[in-house]
């Protein structure tokens, strides 16, 4: 692990502090942890995209191969 610092606000760390105490949770692993679900969130949005720009290109096709496939793709799909 690397140490870094970072500028919070007052309300911030006094949320953050809150957050530690009713989580039995290091403050640093919150942190962490936030810090891990942003660059997931951010690693997925190209992807996600991409797959939206694809939707329907499969529209209007009637066998069951396409169709099916297609239903997958559809049900994995963030709203």
């Amino acid at each position: 692990m690397v140490r870094t610092q970072i500028y919070i606000t007052d309300e911030e760390q006094r949320k953050l502090r809150t957050l530690s105490r009713q989580s039995g949770r290091k403050r640093s692993e919150l942190i962490r942890n936030a810090i891990d679900d942003f660059i997931a969130r951010a690693s997925a949005a190209p992807k996600r995209d991409a797959l939206r720009e694809c939707r329907g290109m499969w529209k209007g096709r009637k066998d069951a191969e396409f169709k099916a496939i297609r239903t997958d793709i559809e049900s994995r799909m963030p709203a």
